[in-house]
C-alpha cells in the first residue's frame, strides 16, 4: 500500500485529466440538496491527485427517526415506516437502513419513479444540482392533497400534510434484507464508477485524524456524480446529523489495476 507520503512525492505535479463540462450533482443530508458544479473527469486509468472534489458522508439510516405509518413493503416481511422507505431521508437515498428491529435492510430495486421535490414536482440529478430543487420523496407511494401536495400517512393516524385525494402506486421499488454490499464505516466510499474505478484506494487528508486518510471505492449512488465522495460512517447521534460537508477538497486516486 503506498503511504500518503510516499504516493504524494511520487505523485508531484500529476496532471488530472478533463473532459467537458459536467451535467450533474447534489444531495440533501448525506445524499441529497447539496450541489456540486465542477468540471467532468475522464475515468482515472493510473495513480492521480483529483482536484475540486465534494466530501459528504453517508450511513444506514434508522428507522426510529421516521414518523410515518408502518406499512408493508415488497421484499419485506414485515412492517415499516413508509416515510423510512420512500423518503429522500430514507432508505430508497441512503441505499441501506437499521429497522425498528435492529437489523439491516436496503434498497433492492429502484424501479422507474424517479424523485420528487416538496412541492410535489419532478426533480432529477445533474451536473449543477437538482433540476427542480432538493429531492422530497420518490414519485411512488405517495399521496397528494387537494391542493396538490405530496403528503402521507403518519403513525398517529393523522396525515403529514393534510387528507389526501390523489395515490401515485409504486412504480418497482423493491427491499431487501440485510446490508446492500459489504462496506465498513470509515473505510468505504461511494463514488462515481466512470471517474474512479470500483476497488481503488483513495487518500483523503481531510480524515487524516480520522482513519489515516484511506479508503477503498466500494458502492456507488444515483446522487454520486462526478467529483464527489460520500464517505460510509456509523449514524451520528444527532438526528438527520449530516456529518461532514467538505468542498474543493484534493484527493489521491489509486486504481486497482495500477497498483
Amino acid at each position: 500500500m503506498l503511504t500518503a507520503l510516499a504516493a504524494a512525492a511520487s505523485l508531484a505535479g500529476a496532471g488530472v485529466p478533463t473532459a467537458a463540462a459536467a451535467p450533474w450533482r447534489a444531495l440533501t443530508g448525506a445524499r441529497a440538496g447539496q450541489a456540486t458544479a465542477a468540471a467532468a473527469v475522464s475515468r482515472i486509468a493510473r495513480p492521480s491527485w483529483l482536484r475540486g472534489v465534494t466530501i459528504t458522508e453517508y450511513y444506514p439510516v434508522p428507522e426510529r427517526w421516521f414518523k410515518g405509518r408502518r406499512v408493508a413493503a415488497p421484499g419485506l416481511s414485515g412492517l415499516h415506516r413508509i416515510d423510512w422507505l420512500f423518503s429522500a431521508r430514507g432508505v430508497t437515498m441512503e441505499g441501506d437502513g437499521i429497522g425498528l428491529d435492529g437489523k439491516r435492510y436496503h434498497i433492492e430495486e429502484l424501479g422507474s419513479a424517479g424523485w420528487i421535490n416538496a412541492l410535489g414536482r419532478r426533480t432529477a440529478p445533474g451536473g449543477d444540482g437538482w433540476s427542480n430543487g432538493a429531492p422530497w420523496w420518490r414519485n411512488a407511494r405517495i399521496w397528494y392533497n387537494r391542493a396538490g401536495r405530496p403528503t402521507f400517512p403518519l403513525s398517529s393516524g393523522r396525515w403529514y400534510r393534510g387528507a389526501p385525494r390523489r395515490y401515485v402506486p409504486n412504480r418497482g421499488i423493491s427491499f431487501a434484507p440485510g446490508p446492500s454490499r459489504d462496506l465498513r464505516y470509515y473505510r468505504s466510499v461511494a463514488v462515481d464508477p466512470d471517474v474512479i474505478p470500483l476497488g481503488s484506494r483513495i487518500y483523503i487528508p481531510a480524515y487524516e485524524d480520522v482513519n489515516g486518510g484511506w479508503f477503498t471505492a466500494a458502492d456507488v449512488g444515483g446522487a454520486i456524480v462526478d467529483r464527489h465522495i460520500d464517505v460510509f460512517r456509523p449514524p451520528p447521534q444527532q438526528r438527520f446529523g449530516d456529518g461532514r460537508y467538505l468542498e474543493d477538497q484534493r484527493v489521491l486516486v489509486v486504481p486497482p489495476d495500477s497498483r
